[in-house]
């Protein structure tokens, strides 16, 4: 006797609606800024999230779950694959982007605004959705993240706009590589009006002063 077929593997990139965490119920998000959270590889949607009660009120927050789950022995989501030679692949990185996107496109209530706070591989989508769809979004933090190699359409539009972006690292991040802190440093200024602060003694993590800086930043740029 035959089995049942397998169901076959998804092909597209999707964020999972149901595994989104929201601050306001959808009756509440009617006519106020949203905020998306994105988290780093190996983790999920509740990490960030637990920094909402230290971020301004106004905006809506919505913490993401990345659209991949990250290799054993993790349990977690990943947005792209870590530690690819050269950095990550840019049709994976493009494909989660994209698909943040496309949430965004599904919303019901729509958001006067859209800013973006990632940490880690999360802080590097916050710089490819700004590349991907420059007009989009108001800002962006990237906490302990990076930019991807290679160019984007969008690069020639982030450099004659320059929206607000915060860069936040520590001094002894050791996950990040050097040459992807490099990158970062010569394209965010020509590509943003860059907010940064690098903080003494952080390792790739977010501190109480990061998030302080973080909570300044949304407020200037709601």
């Amino acid at each position: 006797m035959s089995s049942e077929p397998s169901s076959p593997e998804p092909t597209s990139t999707v964020i999972d609606p149901d595994a989104v965490i929201w601050s306001a119920s959808e009756a509440d998000r009617e006519g106020r800024p949203l905020l998306v959270l994105m988290h780093g590889y190996g983790s999920h949607e509740g990490d960030l999230f637990g920094l909402a009660p230290s971020l301004p009120l106004e905006p809506v927050i919505a913490a993401l779950r990345a659209p991949h789950a990250a290799p054993w022995p993790l349990d977690g989501w990943s947005w792209f694959t870590a530690k690819v030679e050269g950095g990550p692949r840019r049709d994976e990185v493009n494909d989660s982007a994209d698909a943040v996107i496309a949430w965004l496109d599904s919303l019901t209530v729509k958001p006067t605004s859209v800013g973006l706070l990632g940490f880690s591989q999360g802080g590097a989508m916050v710089l490819q959705l700004l590349r991907r769809d420059p007009k989009r979004f108001g800002y962006g933090l990237v906490m302990s993240g990076f930019v991807t190699p290679g160019d984007e359409p969008g690069d020639v539009e982030l450099a004659e706009s320059k929206p607000p972006v915060f860069w936040g690292r520590g001094t002894i991040d050791e996950v990040i590589a050097d040459s992807a802190i490099v990158r970062t440093t010569d394209w965010l200024p020509a590509h943003s009006t860059l907010s940064g602060r690098i903080y003494e003694g952080l390792g790739h993590g977010i501190n109480s002063q990061g998030v302080a800086d973080a909570r300044a930043f949304i407020e200037r740029n709601l």
